[in-house]
Formats: structure tokens, C-alpha cells, sequence
């Protein structure tokens, strides 16, 4: 493995927080060089039937059967330093429901909602690195702020099921721990924390991804979660006002990723994910694919 093909297969690793929204973490345990990083433009589709509601999953999605959702999303990495990094992301978002005519005609609603959804922006810092022998393992600390970009709302009543977001800004925290082998073997565990506004609940986020980077190939697979903080409520339980923003949601997502470089500086990402558990949330599975430029 050369070092300008390592390069670029570590900088490509950077973006595969980006698939299917809320798919994985934002932000990974990998640190771009001073003056490094990259571009991505990913096309991603996700579609669901069943909800996790409470207390168990039903088939059918309220009043819109079934929704599925496509994103368009530009994502820049880029090192200020070896050790301090900047994350930029912006999707745009289309979701479409399958109500009936009728449905519309009687509720007012429409089966669709798209626009620009929320900038996300994110600074990585790398505390320390230990050389284990020929392993590294980094411990990196991340702050970001993700703030409604986009002219959309979230506040329509059941109509919001198929809203592009929660109409809200959030703080996110996260601490991260990455162990790399010379092999290219390597796994990556983060826990962090988000303090959200408009009513939507703080939650715990985590997630553990493993992998292997060599020349020709980027593979990982990983598991992510979500638990929100017990001040929400469940889709028409108790204390359920139709503002869906407020709702305590919980869920786990696993998922790979993939990228196969093809020309210096540029490669193919592509991936899958799907929710496994969940707690007032769609059932959905989602795919991904894109175009990375890394410099």
C-alpha cells in the first residue's frame, strides 16, 4: 500500500456519515491532514411501511401508508491541522407519502414535502495518539451545531409525519476513540450527547463501527443508536398535542459502508442501513451512493 493511495483511503473514510439521513453518526474517528480533505456528493432513498410506536411496531404508516424519502447531500471535510478539523454538511430533502385522494381532499394535506434541510457544522479535535506498537490508537473530542438551513415546517399537525425535520437547532457533543492496525484493520467507538431546541428531547447518541481500509477498497459495517430523554412523548399517547418535534425518540440502526477508488483523488461510495429498533420512528431501510473528491 503507497502512501498516496493510504492517503486517500483514509481522507475517503471521512465521509460515511453522510448516507441516509440520521443514518450514522456525523461526524467519525478519522482526522483529515493540515491542508487535506474533500468533497462528496451522495444521492440517497429510504422507504418505510411500519412504525415503531409504543407499546409495539404496526403496519401502515398514519394516514400515509407508506413514505419514502430521497436526499441530495454536499458534504466538505477539510484539516486546518493534523489534529483540528472542520465538517460541513447540507442535504436537501424530498419525502413523499402515499394517502389516498380522498385522505388529501378531506384533510388539506399534500403527500409531499422537499426542500433544504439543516447545515451542520462540526469541528473535530484530536486530543492524543498512542503508537502501539505498530497500531494507533486517537482520542478525539467533536463540537458541532446543526441549525434549519431551509424554509420548511415541522409544526402542521399529522401532515408532519412527512416532514424533512425537526425544525430545530441542536448542540452535539461527542467523544471518540479509534484503534487502526497496520493491517488496516480498524474499529471506531463514539458516545455523545445533543441538547436540542423546539421542544425536542436531549438525547444520548452512540455508535461502534468496524472496519478494513487497504489499496483498492473501504469496507465498515456498524451499529448506531439514539435514546431520547424521558420528557417526550409517544405518537398519540399521552400528552400527544400532533406536534411530532416532541416525541421521545429511540432507535438502532446498522448499516456498510463502501468506497473503491478509480483515479487519483476520486472514488465511489455506496452504502445500506436499517433500523432494527425503534420507538415513534419509521421501520425504514436505506441506500446510498456517491461521488468523493479528495485533495
Amino acid at each position: 500500500m503507497t502512501k498516496n493511495i493510504t492517503k486517500k483511503i483514509i481522507t475517503a473514510c471521512c465521509f460515511f456519515a453522510i448516507g441516509v439521513s440520521f443514518a450514522q453518526s456525523p461526524v467519525n474517528g478519522f482526522m483529515q491532514k493540515a491542508g487535506e480533505g474533500g468533497l462528496s456528493l451522495t444521492y440517497s432513498y429510504e422507504s418505510y411501511d411500519k412504525v415503531f410506536l409504543v407499546p409495539e411496531e404496526v403496519n401502515g404508516v398514519p394516514v400515509f401508508n407508506d413514505v419514502s424519502k430521497t436526499s441530495i447531500s454536499l458534504y466538505g471535510d477539510i484539516g486546518i491541522s493534523d489534529n483540528l478539523n472542520i465538517v460541513l454538511n447540507v442535504p436537501y430533502i424530498q419525502a413523499e407519502g402515499n394517502a389516498t385522494d380522498a385522505t388529501l381532499a378531506n384533510n388539506g394535506f399534500e403527500n409531499e414535502r422537499s426542500g433544504i434541510q439543516d447545515l451542520k457544522v462540526y469541528v473535530k479535535y484530536r486530543f492524543h495518539s498512542f503508537k502501539l506498537g505498530e497500531n494507533t490508537l486517537d482520542f478525539i473530542g467533536s463540537v458541532g451545531l446543526e441549525t434549519p438551513l431551509g424554509d420548511y415546517s415541522a409544526d402542521e399537525g399529522l401532515q408532519s409525519i412527512i416532514a424533512i425535520g425537526n425544525e430545530a437547532s441542536s448542540f452535539n457533543t461527542f467523544g471518540i476513540a479509534t484503534f487502526k492496525t497496520k493491517s488496516g484493520l480498524f474499529t471506531t467507538g463514539q458516545v455523545g450527547y445533543s441538547f436540542r431546541g423546539n421542544s425536542v428531547p436531549d438525547a444520548l447518541i452512540s455508535e461502534l463501527k468496524l472496519g478494513y481500509a487497504c489499496s483498492k477498497f473501504y469496507l465498515d459495517a456498524f451499529i448506531a443508536n439514539q435514546l431520547s430523554e424521558k420528557d417526550g412523548v409517544d405518537i398519540l399517547g399521552e400528552g400527544f398535542t400532533g406536534f411530532f418535534p416532541a416525541t421521545r425518540v429511540n432507535y438502532t440502526r446498522v448499516g456498510v459502508n463502501g468506497y473503491v477508488p478509480f483515479f487519483d483523488g476520486i472514488g465511489l461510495t455506496a452504502g445500506a442501513n436499517t433500523y432494527i429498533a425503534g420507538r415513534n420512528i419509521g421501520k425504514s431501510t436505506g441506500f446510498y451512493g456517491g461521488l468523493v473528491y479528495s485533495f
